[in-house]
């Protein structure tokens, strides 16, 4: 898990890298695309709401600044939040290198007491990024999430899909384990298996109603990078950007979040104007 930061003082918007290239549009770009494109799109569209062109992002699952570096790059201000002294110091270096070192923050704590290093209501945004796979109560996460979010702010939930591990699961031949992560209530195949519980659409959608917001978008993501054998992306010419396209594609499908390796949903807050 990971993730806060303050705010520093205003700052111009940064002449870095276009941001349709952070993350860049590589072979890891196929496990980020959909979720960068719907958060930049969100944090434009507040921008537009607020009049501000530096906004204010708690990240409550960053580590070492996969998102957050990059939101950085388009001029906001990130707090990031996470219990590993490791990863924050690979983001202060990642910050670092990519010049917006100023703009991001890291803090050691976690979900769970996110208001003993953060404070409520302060955030325009907060991304929650694999994180309640591993808290023990999910929906107190959630709740966390949103009690940070200022009026008309968004939530960016992207957590691990019941659907895409069972689908693995039998493709790879483990028919047992893909029955086992079907009937199991937490979606685990086994006393092996690295992530300790798994969602559904409708249970994400859920949590973040329960939360008190409105479900703006539900995406798929990894509906098929994580099936495609590797050596076709890596070798034939233009296969990463064309399994970009229909990643994107399938995402808004809903016939597709049911075997998507993650599921991202954006909430909104009450407040919100089409943010």
């Amino acid at each position: 898990m990971s993730d806060p930061m303050r705010p520093p003082a205003s700052h111009p918007r940064p002449q870095t890298a276009s941001p349709r290239s952070e993350p860049s549009r590589s072979r890891s770009a196929l496990r980020t695309a959909v979720v960068w494109d719907v958060l930049r799109d969100a944090l434009e569209r507040r921008v537009g709401a607020t009049g501000r062109q530096a906004l204010d992002v708690l990240d409550t699952g960053g580590g070492s600044g996969n998102f957050a570096v990059p939101v950085a790059g388009l001029g906001h201000r990130v707090t990031v939040v996470d219990p590993s002294p490791n990863a924050l110091f690979a983001l202060e270096r990642r910050a670092a290198e990519a010049g917006v070192a100023e703009r991001v923050r890291g803090v050691q704590g976690d979900a769970r007491g996110l208001f003993d290093v953060v404070e409520r209501g302060g955030y325009d945004a907060v991304l929650c990024h694999g994180v309640l796979e591993y808290v023990d109560d999910p929906a107190e996460g959630v709740r966390n999430a949103v009690a940070a979010l200022r009026e008309g702010g968004v939530l960016s939930l992207l957590a691990a899909g019941l659907g895409g591990a069972v689908l693995a699961r039998a493709l790879a031949g483990h028919f047992t384990e893909a029955r086992q992560a079907l009937s199991d209530p937490d979606g685990r195949w086994g006393t092996g298996d690295p992530v300790p519980r798994r969602f559904t659409a409708e249970q994400l959608t859920g949590l973040v109603e329960d939360a008190g917001l409105r479900v703006g978008a539900v995406h798929g993501v990894r509906v098929f990078a994580d099936l495609v054998p590797g050596v076709l992306v890596d070798t034939e010419p233009g296969a990463v950007e064309a399994l970009l396209k229909l990643e994107a594609a399938a995402a808004e499908l809903a016939a597709f979040h049911s075997v998507a390796t993650q599921l991202h949903v954006l909430g909104e807050t009450r407040g919100s104007n089409g943010a």
